[in-house]
């Protein structure tokens, strides 16, 4: 997985999350950041996407 796949990844999971409704599992959001993190993905970068993936939908 690269950089940009893991930053779409990260942002699909935490957008299907749903915050505080908690509706997946949380560790789902956690190993999808923690693998972007690790192929370099600032937070600011998953933000981006997930406005992104906003405005696909």
């Amino acid at each position: 997985m690269d950089k940009q796949e893991a930053i779409e990844a990260a942002a699909r999971e935490l957008l299907a999350h749903g915050g505080p409704d908690c509706l997946t599992d949380p560790r789902q959001v956690r190993d999808a950041m923690r693998l972007a993190a690790d192929a370099g993905a600032t937070h600011d970068e998953i933000t981006a996407e997930m406005r992104r993936q906003r405005g696909a939908a």
